[in-house]
This record gives C-alpha cells, structure tokens and sequence, in this order.
C-alpha cells in the first residue's frame, strides 16, 4: 500500500509528485512511454501572470519567484521574451480590450518595427508591448521534478494505461493492464483524460472538454535572427508567432472541441491562421516545416480543478489547466499539496473556492 497515486505524467502530475514526495510515498502513472507526451510536451512555454481568468492570474502571480529562484543551486526557468499585440485599424475597440486584460503598453508602430522589422506597416495600426512575459525552459522545469520525486523515493512508472479502479476498506486499488496497485489517496492529474479516470473509478466526471491548439513549425523570416524577437499575438488572441530555437512557431490559437486523443494539426485550421498571420506581416509563408497539436483542457467554467472530490474522500482532482498549466504549475503544486497535507496554503480562501471540484457539483 502506496500512499499516494498520481495518475498522468504531465506537467500537473510531476508538480504533484514533486511537492508531495517529501511527506507520501508517491508512484506516477503514466499511460505513454514518456513523461509530458500530451498537452505538456506540446506548450507554448510562455510566462504570462496576467493571462487567464482570475484563479489563474492568482496561480501564475504566487508561480513567479519559483520560475525565478527555484532554490537548491539551480538556475532560473525563465528567460528574457516579451510579449507584443498587433491590431488592424478597424480593430481599436478589441485592441483596447486587450491592453486591459493583459496589462499592456500601447507602442508606436516605428518601435515595433524596430523590435520586429517584418511587421506591415501599411496593415499594422496599433502595437502594444509587456516585456515581462518570459519563455520558461520546460523541459528542465519537469526533469527537475522528476528528479526531486525520485531523490525522495518515488517512481514515475511508464506504459501503465488505467484499466479498472475500484474502492477498497484502506483506499483504492488500480488495474492497469499488467500490474496492480493500492494506494490510501488517488491524484487525477490525467489532462484530456481525467473525466474518463474519474468515471472508471465511480466518481462523477466535471466537464472537462479538451480543445485542440495546433502549432507549424517554419524557417525564420528572410533567414532573419528572431532570438530577441517578442511573442506577436493578434487582436483577440485570432492567432501567435513565437521564436524558438532560431524558428517560428505560427498558432491559429485555436479551440476546437474533440475527445481525448493524441491530437494532430488540421491543414485547414492552420491554413486559416496562417493567412492571419501573413496579413500582418510582410514575408510570406512558402514553408512549414513541421506541426503539430496538444489538447488543452478546460472544465466547464474555465477554472481548473483542484481539491478533493466532495463525495468520494480520498480522490483528488487536479485537472482542467487549460492553456496555463505551465505557467500557473509551482503554485498549483503547493496549493494541492497543502490541502492534502492540512497545511495553509498560501493561496487566498476565495480563489481555492473557485478552484474546489464541489463547485461542479
């Protein structure tokens, strides 16, 4: 008998793994052969604390001095980006609507250009800058965790795909297909699958819909150095372009609904925002190189879920980050840890309460 069993080997559940291991016994299940497969292998990698609903500007605000000095001889996870908002003439309503929510400075055009020199000035009327938003070295950020989990005794256990769950007198016992488990609490930190895991275990599924966000892949514009280049971002979030590794990752940002799966970009979705894209720049799109999609998932109010599920005591929800698990994950991490441990958390009553499965209910 384990103390704790993290279901999902993401982002979510290598946090949880991370932050608990000092006081439970803990194992990760994982169904893929790698960790952060899914949605945490396909992010955006973007620190912003004012993007997202107010629980998550509560997270990503408590997430910063972590991201920033981690402790124990290690460096920052966060380096240098920005973030930069296009707009078209006709789009000065929406524009200001998003200098407010995402806490932006209006620029003018000539220092955008001089920022990003492939902007069209004859299309881009208005530009706006936040030279806090940061990247974050993501993959260091999980081997990290997976590391602190397996210093303090834990296991991340992979291809162990969730066949049956059922209660027992001290907790639960999980089947995978090859191997079984019993364990006094469960963490559901499965992304686009945790309804399904919530349902194999008899507890009421929240709502959660995934939503695909596909990204292409293409050369640097002109073979131009985009390193210092700001993440754009279009009015309305209609699209983004973000530089990395002395490329540029083109998104349409979009949501589509779809079951879980291993998701994978449509041609015609990325088709579409890339034509976003080329109408607000001057260099146009010949190649991609590559693409591909991520499920982002959201419960039904947008809010992510965490707590302990009001009527099945020791099932605990940690699921429904949508777009901001990342950036939100260090304060999530302590926040789920301290009500499974009775610790006080950090984290204002009000904004627990937004994020309490029973609210679902």
């Amino acid at each position: 008998m384990i103390d704790t069993l993290i279901i999902g080997g993401g982002v979510a559940g290598l946090g949880a793994a991370a932050h608990l291991s000092p006081s439970h016994q803990v194992v990760v299940l994982e169904r893929e052969e790698v960790l952060g497969y899914h949605a945490s292998g396909r992010s955006a990698a973007m620190f912003e604390q004012d993007y997202g609903p107010p629980a998550i500007k509560a997270l990503s605000r408590a997430s910063r001095t972590f991201f920033e000095a981690p402790g124990e001889g290690r460096e920052t996870y966060l380096s240098p980006r920005g973030l930069m908002l296009v707009g078209r003439a006709d789009q000065r309503a929406a524009f200001d609507a998003d200098l407010a929510e995402l806490d932006l400075q209006e620029i003018p055009i000539n220092d955008a250009l001089a920022r990003v020199p492939i902007l069209n000035r004859e299309v881009v009327a208005f530009a706006a800058l936040h030279d806090t938003a940061t990247d974050i070295d993501t993959d260091r950020l999980m081997g990290d965790w997976t590391k602190d989990l397996r210093r303090q005794g834990g296991q991340t256990v992979l291809r162990q795909e969730v066949m049956t769950i059922s209660r027992t007198d001290k907790g639960w016992r999980v089947e995978t297909r090859d191997t079984q488990y019993e364990a006094r609490q469960i963490v559901n930190a499965a992304g686009a699958w945790a309804d399904i895991i919530a349902e194999t275990a008899g507890v009421t599924p929240i709502g959660l819909q995934p939503k695909r966000r596909s990204i292409a892949q293409l050369p640097a514009p002109e073979g131009r150095d985009v390193a210092n280049w700001p993440m754009l971002m279009g009015v309305g979030e209609a699209w983004y372009a973000k530089p990395q590794a002395g490329k540029l990752l083109v998104s349409p940002a979009d949501a589509d609904p779809l079951p879980p799966q291993d998701a994978w970009a449509d041609d015609m979705v990325l088709a579409e925002g890339l034509a976003r894209y080329e109408e607000m720049v001057t260099t146009p799109v010949t190649r991609l190189e590559t693409s591909w999609a991520g499920l982002r998932s959201f419960a039904p109010d947008g809010v992510p879920v965490i707590g302990e599920d009001p009527d099945h005591p020791g099932f605990w929800w940690y699921a429904g980050q949508g777009g901001y698990g990342f950036q939100s994950a260090p304060a999530s991490a302590r926040l789920l840890r301290d009500l499974m441990t009775g610790q006080r958390p950090e984290i204002a009553p009000h904004i627990i309460d937004a994020l309490d499965p029973a609210r679902l209910r």
